[in-house]
């Protein structure tokens, strides 16, 4: 029998207890036929979550297709790496894909040619640093980085979007390819669109970036419109 409402595809979402920016994003880039079903997870310890491995096989009784973890982790010294590690053993217990949002940026920026990026965050100076290494690690040039500051993980849901789109139009001056926006708690993804126009540069928003990669992987091509050239036109 086939899944009544997901017909095309079941994603199982996981993001961190506190994130409330994941689950209403990746709900706005659903294409017929695809649902989404969540399960949270804490943050925390040597392996980034310790509870992410027994939600995981909890979600897996809805026997989704793949496994799309709604977090980015550059903000710490090989961070991308770490999570990378986890999800291939996740991948491996599970018998299903699993994909993350940092990763996921890497592969869209690259499928856009950008080799000279601008990045955006919602951290502060120190942090960003450890940011642009990660990306240079992944082979990127990083021209410009901006941060909204925010005071907490739990405050970066409540972004205003007029300071999102000053931080991106710090970094549009520089001369990249396109612009990241890594932290997935950063409600990006509804400004897409506005933007990419505002800054002349295509943007690799990172929930849209993990949500494009666990589509294509599942062979789903749909042009989703309306959130920026990556999900539209790749």
């Amino acid at each position: 029998m086939t899944d009544t409402l997901g017909y095309r595809s079941i994603i199982g979402v996981m993001t961190p207890a506190m994130n409330t920016v994941v689950q209403p994003e990746l709900e706005s880039l659903r294409p017929p036929g695809v649902t989404n079903q969540m399960q949270r997870f804490r943050l925390g310890g040597e392996r980034i979550s310790d509870d992410l491995d027994s939600e995981a096989t909890r979600l897996m009784d809805c026997h989704p297709a793949a496994l799309a973890i709604g977090l980015t982790t550059d903000a710490g010294p090989g961070g991308v790496k770490k999570l990378q590690e986890r999800c291939r053993g996740l991948a491996s217990s599970l018998g299903v894909p699993v994909f993350n949002a940092s990763t996921a940026c890497h592969e869209a920026l690259r499928r856009l040619d950008a080799g000279t990026i601008a990045i955006v965050t919602p951290f502060d100076v120190d942090t960003n640093r450890v940011i642009a290494n990660n990306a240079v690690d992944a082979g990127f040039t990083v021209a410009a980085v901006a941060g909204t500051d925010a005071p907490s993980l739990p405050e970066i849901c409540e972004t205003p979007p007029e300071d999102i789109e000053a931080a991106f139009l710090e970094v549009a001056i520089s001369d990249c390819d396109a612009i990241l926006q890594v932290g997935t708690a950063l409600p990006v993804c509804g400004l897409l669109a506005s933007l990419e126009a505002l800054t002349g540069k295509p943007v690799v928003a990172c929930n849209a970036a993990l949500y494009w990669q666990t589509l294509r992987h599942l062979g789903i091509t749909d042009p989703i419109d309306g959130f920026g050239h990556l999900l539209a036109e790749h």
